[in-house]
């Protein structure tokens, strides 16, 4: 007996396409393929996720045919996700991205806690942020801190445009400045104290490293957000070392690293002249964070 209300075989229905998807992604060795599948088809129809399993018995016009067909292709390609779809969840809420910005991972959502431990909540504290990428770090800590003051810089005209687009977004643009340059070098080389805290997640991928990494990040996120020196590091030195004279004296300051790195580091800072030291893990249990501060009487 066969289902009279099922549509025929060549009708590309909505639970069709997605079961199409899912084998083809998963042939491409692409990771949880039936969630990128649903996520994809979304994206095509422009509709909520859920709103695919209210219409699974739906055939697909020939627009969102072509729309889902070319993503696909995109994806099997090795394309990131995000990329695609133009936006990605960040501490939950959402944020644009694009080719040529850092995608926002989930252990950095680890960075941010760790700074929102550090900063007060309902008095003005002014923090600054090296390589604000999307901007999502400095966007998240300005919507979870009303008062405070964000400061961020980033090298790529691409981050700034990003950037600027979800502060708009999240209603931050008179909280957070971003600033184009290398580093603390759009600060104008002032060496006057002004910031309780200073946050980066810089590249930290060694030279070597970078051919051996997953398609997603090797060949489509931008080079200079992931890659550092032949130890991954030479940024990070800088940083700290330029840190200690734009830092209030009690200052702190919170990186976001290769676990590998995470001693290395907490040594790096101590030779600059910070103290009490500490490594945080991530979700994944594994060292990520380190944070350092200065006497309260330098």
């Amino acid at each position: 007996m066969t289902d009279s209300t099922a549509p025929p075989d060549d009708v590309w229905t909505v639970q069709r396409i997605l079961q199409w998807t899912t084998d083809f992604l998963k042939q491409k060795q692409v990771e949880s393929p039936r969630l990128e599948a649903e996520l994809l088809l979304a994206h095509a129809r422009d509709c909520p996720r859920i709103r695919l399993y209210t219409d699974l018995l739906n055939p697909l016009t020939d627009d969102e045919r072509t729309r889902m067909r070319g993503f696909v292709k995109r994806r099997a390609n090795r394309e990131p996700l995000a990329y695609i779809t133009g936006h990605k969840e960040f501490f939950g809420r959402e944020f644009a991205v694009g080719q040529g910005v850092l995608i926002p991972r989930p252990e950095t959502e680890t960075l941010v806690d760790v700074c929102l431990e550090h900063i007060p909540t309902g008095q003005p504290a002014s923090v600054c942020e090296v390589g604000f990428g999307s901007g999502c770090i400095a966007i998240t800590l300005a919507k979870q801190r009303p008062q405070l003051q964000m400061t961020a810089t980033d090298i790529s005209p691409r981050a700034m445009d990003i950037a600027t687009a979800n502060a708009k977004t999240h209603d931050v643009e008179s909280q957070v400045k971003l600033l184009a340059g290398d580093g603390f070098e759009p600060l104008g080389g002032t060496t006057t104290e002004q910031f309780e805290g200073i946050v980066s997640n810089p590249p930290y991928i060694r030279e070597d490293e970078l051919a051996g990494l997953e398609p997603e990040v090797a060949e489509h996120e931008p080079r200079e957000a992931l890659v550092s020196g032949e130890d991954g590091l030479l940024l990070t030195r800088r940083l700290i070392t330029e840190a200690v004279s734009l830092l209030k004296p009690g200052g702190w300051m919170i990186l976001e690293l290769d676990p590998a790195q995470c001693d290395t580091v907490a040594d790096i800072f101590g030779a600059a002249g910070f103290f009490n030291t500490r490594i945080y893990k991530d979700l994944s249990g594994l060292n990520r964070i380190v944070r350092a501060s200065l006497p309260k009487g330098s």
